[in-house]
């Protein structure tokens, strides 16, 4: 009888341990792609911003090849980010009773038209599959004259 109830009481500390472990590897799969997750989007976020530091309204294809992102600084890539060629979705024209922008002098505001532009950035990892989609909206003031030529909605 001692025997039957040690191996009873064997078996149920096995499975408990099973279990544990497996409820222990789910939840390191979890936090793994959430991980995987935010660093994409930190990736992609972090070509947008690079992107988004120059006349970002020239470039006029997608990036090809991919840019490579080393989100770790490791000397190693980790993502690749490939961003769309930004769109402009809205026009509008500034309010005529204030000046046009610190960043732009000698603009008047009857030249100046403020424009919203939609970038589209996705970054992958080959090793993990995570793969994630950033859209980002900007703000930028042109002129009438870079407005008529890139905004044609």
């Amino acid at each position: 009888m001692t025997i039957f109830v040690s191996m009873i009481l064997l078996l149920l500390i096995t499975l408990m341990v099973i279990t544990a472990y497996s409820l222990s590897t789910t939840n390191l799969r979890a936090v793994g792609n959430v991980q995987a997750r935010e660093e994409a989007i930190a990736a992609a976020n972090a070509i947008i911003e690079k992107t988004i530091s120059v006349n970002f309204w020239e470039i006029t294809v997608a990036s090809d090849p991919p840019e490579e992102v080393d989100i770790n600084a490791d000397g190693v890539t980790d993502y690749f980010v490939e961003l769309a060629a930004p769109r402009c979705v809205r026009v509008f024209p500034i309010n005529r009773t204030t000046s046009a922008s610190v960043t732009l002098p000698g603009m008047s505001a009857s030249e100046a038209w403020n424009t919203v532009w939609e970038l589209d950035a996705t970054a992958s990892q080959p090793t993990t599959g995570a793969r994630v989609r950033v859209i980002q909206g900007i703000r930028t003031i042109l002129k009438t004259s870079l407005k008529d030529a890139l905004c044609t909605i």
